[in-house]
């Protein structure tokens, strides 16, 4: 069939929007329509070169849509379903799995962060070229392709554009406090970056029953919106920002810092800024070839803890209708987070409008 999609021609250059080729489903797959995709970093680092990554690529992550058709040996999902994208579907055999981590599932490595499907088989076609599926998703698309586990069964009467961003950035940032943090009611934590993920990030301590939640970032719009998701406190990040933090926490400093910037000099000032005993939580995704540096006696001798955290550290599968439950119970900020809305030929104006960091999430609609 003939779709309309958003190609990564050549790393660097804007994104082409045009018609191309893709295939049936295979077995254990399911095609999947489009209704809302969000725009997010990790579709503007391979964009902007940042990731090297081999081209020609369709874009997109993070989207829902409604399933269309179902491949041969499919038992989970059926035609009509709406979905919820999932960029990690987990094979369920693997050790990471069956651990509970699917998350850090071995066959991701193989297959999904290689531009893959699971089953190897290649679906889009332009130019006479094979063009890869980023993240084995590529949502930047009237249409998808996707493993069964890829796909994670909605209720039908959840607006599209409140789904948008949960198969990313809001299971990122509420995951990385619940999860990944087991971060405690009453705690004091520190937000740097108010981005998709960093708000979700504010979401989630006020989920938890967080006493103080301080949202840091270098501008007033994104600081206002996670004062709307529950900030009790903002610090414009030109700033001191461990100095401010210590101002705001009596001299002693946060109990958990997330960065979800993930550059070098965020890194340094959320190990400044958290309490002796204290946790950071690194969530950001930054370029590659990125390094950070940790001063590293004041970190032994305070005993504070680093942690990564990668997709919300859970599990995709019965995360994703949680937190769906939760949108449905009035308790977690959804539509909220939609500050633009863009047709698919307008993908590179969404792209900018990220890089430029003027908060909240822009979506693309169909």
């Amino acid at each position: 069939m003939r779709i309309n999609a958003a190609v990564l021609w050549e790393q660097g250059r804007p994104l082409s929007v045009e018609a191309i080729d893709l295939g049936t489903p295979g077995p254990g797959e399911v095609l999947v329509e489009m209704r809302a995709a969000g725009v997010c970093h990790s579709d503007l680092h391979p964009a902007r070169g940042d990731w090297p990554m081999k081209t020609p690529v369709v874009l997109g992550h993070e989207g829902a849509g409604i399933v269309r058709e179902v491949g041969a040996g499919v038992t989970r999902i059926r035609k009509d379903d709406h979905i919820v994208l999932c960029w990690a579907p987990a094979c369920g055999v693997c050790p990471a799995c069956l651990d509970g981590r699917s998350v850090l599932c071995d066959r991701l490595d193989k297959v999904t962060f290689r531009n893959k499907l699971p089953s190897g088989a290649t679906h889009l076609r332009a130019r006479d070229q094979t063009v890869a599926p980023f993240l084995g998703t590529a949502c930047f698309a009237d249409c998808v392709i996707v493993p069964e586990e890829g796909a994670i069964r909605v209720a039908a009467d959840v607006p599209f554009d409140a789904l948008a961003t949960i198969g990313c950035a809001v299971l990122t940032g509420v995951g990385a406090v619940t999860t990944a943090g087991h971060v405690p009611a009453g705690a004091t934590v520190v937000v740097i970056g108010a981005g998709g993920v960093g708000l979700n990030v504010v979401q989630g301590a006020r989920i938890a029953g967080c006493e103080r939640i301080v949202a840091v970032d270098r501008g007033d719009r994104p600081l206002a919106l996670a004062r709307q998701f529950g900030a009790t406190d903002a610090i414009n990040a030109a700033t001191g920002v461990a100095a401010a933090v210590r101002d705001l926490t009596g001299g002693r400093g946060a109990d958990f810092a997330f960065d979800t910037v993930g550059a070098p000099a965020t890194l340094t000032s959320a190990l400044e800024s958290v309490r002796k005993g204290g946790t950071v939580v690194l969530t950001g995704l930054s370029r590659a070839d990125s390094q950070g540096t940790i001063a590293m006696f004041p970190f032994v001798m305070q005993e504070k803890r680093l942690i990564g955290s990668v997709y919300g550290s859970g599990r995709p599968a019965t995360d994703i209708p949680r937190l769906v439950q939760l949108f449905q119970e009035g308790r977690l900020k959804l539509r909220e987070l939609v500050a633009r809305t863009y047709a698919l030929p307008a993908i590179n104006d969404a792209l900018a409008a990220l890089e430029s960091a003027d908060g909240g999430r822009g979506v693309v609609v169909w």
